[in-house]
């Protein structure tokens, strides 16, 4: 088969949708090596994928127009290159498919990862909430398959967009498989020295935004102040929340509890740290992953977390313990309390730790790459 793919966050997307893309073409590419991968990218660049295997082909846009128009070609003109290219499915990585490819004789499957604009509408722009529901709807109802990244999305994609639930199919994502491997002494050190890691640290991974929830974690850093010593590492970036983040923690004095190692300015000069290739190391160190978020399609630093031998404290909301199972520590995101407690209750409990890692470890099995991978090219087959 000639297998096509929306391309774009592959190759410049660094967040999850981005690993997304990148985790599920190369692990298909490596399982199922007799198919021949198409990455439709509109603009030939990147920072976060490199081609190494000859089953995958990088096409750019051609011709004068479809250069300069590249959302143009990504959403409707590509449909010429992939009748050129002998396409015979096509799948849309993140939420969208080209405008009338359902009327080219070429397959679809779209990736719907979570529908938050619908459950959140406050927290985007008028404007892009439109434009989210009108490409998502699109794609839901002119692909010959959905999937959903998790039962709650199914859910949803079934309530707001009222798709027959026949024709979505849950298929769990992944992470990269470096998250897999046990990291050695001197490499831990390395990065501990680089980016100046305290020696003990809690530890959060995740966009700063509101529904992320990193300033409840705060909170409850707060509430431990004068009980536990242990610093909260924060890897991630953000705008107006974060700020507003920053402004509590000042406020209330928590400047050496609370680390924003993004900020750091050899984080922000380091290729490795950009790519992810020293986040092992820097999960391998952690007592815990915080990751109290309010809603999430899947969490996929949870799975990270799991395959580090990271013990996880998460919310018992949407599709979280679905990617945790009975390894992860769940609390209510909106109680202060109940996350203070969670971290009280792990910090120097040697026993729970590694009952906790023990576990994860086990649940991070169902979610190995090449899992996703079947389940992925089921879905194919069946079209």
């Amino acid at each position: 088969m000639n297998i096509g793919f929306d391309a774009k966050r592959a190759f410049h997307n660094a967040t999850g949708l981005g690993h997304y893309s990148r985790t599920l073409i190369t692990s298909l590419s490596k399982y199922y090596p007799q198919n021949q991968y198409y990455l439709f990218n509109p603009k030939h660049k990147s920072n976060f994928f490199q081609l190494n295997t000859g089953n995958i082909k990088e096409v750019n846009p051609s011709g004068f127009l479809s250069s300069i128009f590249t959302a143009a070609w990504r959403s409707s003109w590509v449909k010429k290159d992939l009748k050129k290219n002998a396409i015979d499915i096509y799948h849309g990585l993140s939420h969208e498919i080209p405008l009338g490819i359902e009327n080219t004789g070429i397959k679809s499957v779209v990736t719907i990862h979570d529908l938050i604009h619908e459950r959140y509408p406050e927290q985007y722009k008028a404007i892009d909430r439109k434009i989210y529901t009108a490409k998502y709807i699109n794609a839901c109802r002119n692909s010959n398959r959905i999937i959903a990244t998790s039962e709650q999305t199914r859910q949803d994609i079934i309530s707001y967009y009222k798709i027959d639930g026949d024709k979505i199919t849950v298929c769990y994502q992944s992470c990269k498989d470096i998250f897999w491997n046990k990291v050695t002494d001197d490499e831990k050190r390395t990065v501990a020295k680089r980016y100046n890691l305290p020696e003990q640290f809690f530890l959060y991974v995740g966009s700063l935004i509101e529904r992320k929830n990193l300033l409840n974690i705060c909170k409850a850093f707060f509430l431990l102040r004068n009980e536990i010593d242990i610093p909260l590492v924060v890897i991630g970036r953000g705008g107006t929340y974060k700020q507003q983040v920053k402004d509590y923690i000042l406020q209330n004095g928590l400047e050496e509890k609370i680390i924003f190692l993004s900020d750091n300015k050899e984080v922000q000069s380091s290729a490795t740290f950009q790519n992810g290739e020293d986040f092992p190391a820097i999960y391998q160190q952690a007592i815990a992953m915080i990751y109290p978020s309010f809603f999430e399609g899947f969490g996929i630093p949870v799975l990270e977390a799991m395959c580090s031998g990271l013990p996880v404290i998460t919310s018992n909301t949407s599709c979280l313990p679905e990617v945790g199972g009975d390894a992860a520590m769940y609390i209510d995101p909106a109680s202060v309390t109940e996350m203070a407690g969670a971290i009280k209750d792990l910090t120097g409990n040697n026993y729970l730790q590694e009952q906790m890692k023990t576990k994860g470890y086990l649940q991070a099995q169902k979610f190995s790459d090449k899992n996703c991978a079947q389940s992925v090219m089921n879905v194919y087959n069946s079209i």
